[in-house]
């Protein structure tokens, strides 16, 4: 070979070299720990999930995924803070029924679910549960329809706050009942379903998990499940849509990420969460808090999200929610 096209074939190797160390050097994603962000307090239905799902893909990527709880403004600032995150796959957030929520409720604030999130997988449901004193005359939702279009508005159905989930059940069910049945707000589910055993409220809608054990030991009855179908916890607890054909207003967890984040990495993350939530020993733990499970692809979590946007969009205009 002649000194020239040796130069030039030792130029022309040196690049493709080079690609190829690069390339070598770039790390398997993940690395590093992962933030999963949550917008709820710790202790709270999202937090255990959180941890649960964490713990599960530990096992997984030998890489911890850290569980940041960053509750406040109905989980706004959670969305906020995860969207000034970078979208390079080591940051997650929960997005629950709740955030939904409060996106259509409060007017103040620049998160845009749709713009701003990636789906990744909606984990599962969980259905709230019409609670009332068993004070209350009513033994069925038929019952309490009667009972309310004798007494509304004397009835009153608690909440654990204006424009939360549990507020959104009672507006559906005046909306389809064609009650009037009033709205008492608390800080906190806790809250009404004390009040709701103390008297001071007649009734409330309880995420299962927090009133499962008020309905055993009696101190509340379950007249109704909010989803279509019957909880696998409360099986003698009809559906609400059994009296009221077509109600149904459920909680959800899902896990998105930033938009942007790589697409390899977002298949990755819900190949391993579809696969654990699936596993009997894991779907079990998430079966015991009332969870009924899903595990959906993205695109399902894309449809489902466009889907619940324009019903809760409704439902808060419904309600006249407008919160600063």
């Amino acid at each position: 070979m002649r000194p020239f096209e040796t130069v030039r074939a030792l130029v022309l190797l040196v690049p493709l070299s080079a690609i190829s160390l690069v390339h070598a050097a770039q790390p398997t994603w993940p690395d590093k720990p992962i933030r999963l962000v949550i917008g709820s307090a710790a202790g709270s239905g999202p937090d255990i999930i959180a941890r649960l799902m964490a713990d599960r893909l530990y096992g997984v990527w030998n890489q911890r995924v850290v569980v940041d709880p960053r509750p406040g403004v109905a989980g706004l600032l959670s969305a906020d803070i995860v969207t000034r995150s970078a979208a390079d796959g080591y940051t997650w957030m929960m997005l629950t029924s709740q955030l939904l929520v409060a996106t259509n409720a409060y007017t103040n604030h620049k998160v845009n679910l749709a713009r701003d999130f990636a789906s990744i997988s909606l984990i599962g449901s969980v259905p709230f549960v019409l609670v009332v004193n068993p004070q209350v005359p009513a033994k069925s939702v038929t019952e309490l329809i009667e009972l309310a279009k004798k007494s509304s508005p004397n009835l009153r159905y608690g909440s654990a706050g204006t424009g939360a989930s549990e507020h959104l059940c009672g507006v559906l069910f005046n909306r389809m009942t064609n009650t009037s049945m009033l709205h008492v707000p608390y800080k906190g589910v806790g809250q009404a379903v004390a009040d709701t055993v103390a008297r001071e409220v007649h009734m409330t809608y309880g995420v299962l998990p927090a009133v499962i054990s008020m309905v055993q030991a009696g101190r509340v009855r379950a007249l109704g499940v909010t989803t279509r179908k019957r909880a696998a916890l409360l099986p003698d607890v009809p559906a609400i849509s059994e009296a009221v054909p077509g109600y149904e207003n459920f909680g959800w967890y899902s896990v998105v990420a930033p938009t942007g984040t790589p697409q390899d990495v977002l298949a990755k993350v819900n190949g391993e969460m579809v696969k654990a939530v699936k596993e009997p020993a894991f779907g079990e733990q998430l079966k015991g808090l009332g969870i009924e499970i899903i595990g959906s692809s993205r695109a399902e979590l894309d449809a489902f999200r466009a889907d619940q946007t324009k019903r809760i969009a409704e439902l808060v205009k419904a309600a006249g929610v407008s919160l600063q």
